[in-house]
């Protein structure tokens, strides 16, 4: 059970960060595109901008889900390190917790503003409902409880990910 809940949670890693990966991507084309279209053409193209803004969406939330899960996520870690192994322990728990309590209010209040925008279009995309472009924040809300769960359930993931970005042994942690 244990061992199919983690290849499950490697899996949904894999997919956030590869759908993060492809928006950052796509974002990376379209920008110049728009720029090119106005500059070099003279005759600006009006949906690159926005669909810069709703591929940022995309990335953002899968992006910090994926970084969530194996901890190269931005943070200010200053009190954990000044803590005694016992203090950190319940620092860390304190942590996930609330990280827990956010993913749920990500899920509650992001289901309510897809729901809310549901028959809504945006000018540029008139056939694209306001409500989809804002899914990736109760998706992403439920993938970080996942997350979460996985860390509180059986322990973070073994990959250290962390180490291969310099934050092994004998580093100077900058998280």
């Amino acid at each position: 059970m244990i061992r199919a809940f983690r290849k499950a949670m490697d899996a949904l890693y894999l997919a956030s960060a590869l759908i993060a990966s492809v928006a950052l991507v796509l974002i990376s084309a379209v920008i110049p595109w728009g720029v090119y279209t106005r500059y070099v053409l003279n005759h600006a193209a009006s949906w690159p901008e926005p669909m810069a803004v709703l591929l940022a969406i995309v990335l953002t939330f899968f992006g910090a889900a994926a970084c969530y899960r194996v901890n190269i996520h931005m943070r200010v870690a200053v009190l954990s390190y000044l803590l005694p192994p016992l203090g950190k322990r319940l620092l860390d728990m304190l942590v996930e917790l609330l990280m827990g309590l956010i993913s749920v209010f990500m899920v509650i209040w992001g289901i309510g503003l897809v729901e809310t925008t549901w028959y809504q279009v945006i000018a540029e995309f008139p056939t694209l409902s306001v409500g989809v472009t804002y899914l990736p924040i109760p998706i992403g809300g439920a993938i970080t409880l996942l997350f979460v769960l996985e860390r509180l359930l059986i322990g973070p993931p073994q990959t250290d990910v962390a180490g291969a970005h310099g934050g092994g042994q004998g580093s100077v942690p900058v998280d």
